[in-house]
């Protein structure tokens, strides 16, 4: 927030790949009446599927349900909780320990992290999804009173939520993150051997009949040897370099708070940075 201050006394444009809430809503008011552009969230989640959930809601005349699934995975797990780590471990535990936003018989509410546990195999692959804060971005306050169902879900191979549980709820480690994160660092090895799985559905009314669309990406990490990039560093990087470009090209606002889902799917694949989501393995088939 230090950083979106001193960027507004500046007179400078503002692009963050922040997932916490709080932060989002400051950012915000910080950018009311601004002359120049805020746009925080231009990461993967919040941010490009976001924008994926946006452009599929807008093909509906009447939208029952939006469902946002994602996950940053080790290709290749070994431990107990069938995972390494890819990317922040506090944006790990933020996620795990704050309330989740969501749309329920459209309503706005709250909801506990960890909680909503769902399995779904894509791919081939079992994997398990359940509340984390964040990844909505600022969908539940655009769709309001709009859809009957919004929510998002971090997606984990079976066994991750469970254990996860026991450290922060049992053990109580939710009141000491530090010992937390510190654990986690001192024993999960990181990987560049990741893989992002998107997997955004939505469903309702269109031209009289009840229909749904899919949108499924796994994006895998660049094995290189000269220049290696984990999924994780692609997906990210991709968002905010594609939200920043389309902005300098002028398809953006040019001032005061933007979101994500101003900017438009198309153009931003077929942008120099959001292809990268573009070139990644379309998955065919669901189960």
């Amino acid at each position: 927030m230090r950083t979106a201050t001193l960027a507004r006394e500046a007179g400078c444009h503002y692009f963050d790949l922040t997932e916490d809430v709080a932060a989002t809503r400051d950012i915000k008011a910080l950018a009311d009446g601004a002359p120049t552009a805020f746009m925080p969230q231009c990461g993967l989640a919040p941010g490009f599927v976001g924008i994926v959930a946006h452009h599929l809601a807008r093909e509906f005349d009447e939208l029952h349900e939006v469902k946002m699934r994602v996950g940053a995975l080790p290709a290749f797990p070994t431990n107990s909780l069938k995972y390494n780590l890819t990317w922040s471990v506090d944006g790990l535990i933020n996620e795990y320990c704050h309330p989740c936003e969501a749309i329920h018989d459209g309503e706005r509410i709250e909801l506990l992290p960890l909680e909503g546990l769902e399995h779904f195999s894509l791919d081939g692959v079992e994997y398990e999804a359940f509340n984390t804060s964040g990844g909505l971005g600022t969908l539940c306050e655009t769709w309001s009173g709009k859809v009957r169902t919004l929510d998002y879900k971090s997606v984990r191979y079976p066994g991750h939520r469970q254990i996860m549980k026991m450290l922060l709820e049992e053990l109580q480690l939710k009141t000491d993150q530090t010992t937390l994160k510190n654990m986690l660092r001192r024993s999960v090895p990181t990987t560049m051997q990741d893989v992002v799985l998107v997997f955004v559905t939505a469903s309702g009314m269109r031209g009289g009949q009840l229909v749904q669309e899919v949108f499924a990406r796994k994006i895998f990490a660049d094995r290189s040897e000269t220049a290696p990039l984990s999924a994780i560093q692609i997906t990210t990087a991709a968002g905010i370099c594609a939200a920043v470009d389309l902005f300098r090209e002028g398809k953006l606002p040019q001032r005061g708070f933007i979101r994500q889902e101003q900017v438009e799917l198309p153009a931003f694949l077929a942008n120099r940075f959001g292809m990268a989501y573009q070139q990644s393995r379309q998955v065919e088939s669901i189960g």
